[in-house]
């Protein structure tokens, strides 16, 4: 081949794989937007991502957990908006024998979070006592009976009635804006512990939809060296034809 012509292929090579670069860097930035319940585990005095599903976290005697209903993407979490200690959701509850107390959070969201703009639930503390060997999906049982659908909480104490993790075409303005920090009242009681349900699927890690727009420019990066192999194979067996 040619020295011009490999310069040339180096060239493209190098602008192709710019342009894949520059696809997944922005991918993020355009990643679709969805409406759903995640799930939080209270960590150094801050909320943070659970790093396993609810069905297969065990939190221990002391831990705080949450959930949040919003509209949110990849680019930014929306965290229950406050945040209350193991000692304000459960120091009113006294230890039982073979169960353990873990605090628990539940953020219904904002009106702007809800698909049809209804006021949701306010948002609640309370102290689970369950037992020793009971999941995060048990511990959010205790609030009140929960839709689960392939693998993800739907619904907490029918809240809401209908969707599951729905992507949103378009975010409006008021469910963009910053949260406001509000005030949950300190529980006085534990509710009592809830016996998983048999036919409800396990919610997994797999809680908060996965980004769309990643995989989309995975997927053109791939086509565009499949598309650079190709050309290269058909230089050279051009050359190598014409060197006959």
């Amino acid at each position: 081949m040619p020295i011009a012509h490999r310069r040339l292929l180096r060239a493209v090579l190098v602008m192709l794989l710019a342009a894949g670069a520059g696809l997944l860097s922005i991918a993020p930035a355009q990643a679709a937007a969805y409406r759903f319940w995640g799930f939080y585990q209270l960590t150094d005095g801050a909320w943070a991502f659970a790093q396993k599903g609810p069905d297969q976290a065990v939190p221990k005697e002391g831990a705080v957990e949450g959930w949040r209903f919003a509209v949110s993407d990849t680019n930014g979490a929306r965290y229950p908006r406050a945040v209350l200690t193991f000692e304000q959701l459960c120091g009113q509850t006294a230890a039982e024998s073979g169960k353990k107390r873990v605090g628990l959070v539940v953020d219904y969201g904002r009106p702007a979070d809800a698909e049809d703009g209804a006021t949701p639930p306010a948002p609640a503390g309370s102290c689970a006592v369950v037992g020793t060997d009971a999941s995060s999906l048990d511990v959010l049982r205790t609030v009140g009976e929960l839709r689960v659908e392939k693998g993800l909480v739907c619904g907490v104490d029918g809240y809401p009635a209908t969707g599951c993790g729905g992507e949103v075409g378009t975010v409006s303005a008021a469910a963009k804006a910053a949260d406001t920090p509000v005030t949950i009242a300190v529980p006085t009681a534990a509710p009592t512990s809830a016996a998983p349900a048999a036919s409800a699927d396990p919610a997994t890690a797999a809680d908060q939809p996965a980004s769309v727009g990643t995989w989309a420019a995975y997927a053109v990066v791939a086509l565009l060296v499949a598309a650079l192999l190709v050309y290269l194979v058909r230089r050279s067996r051009a050359g190598a034809a014409r060197r006959r």
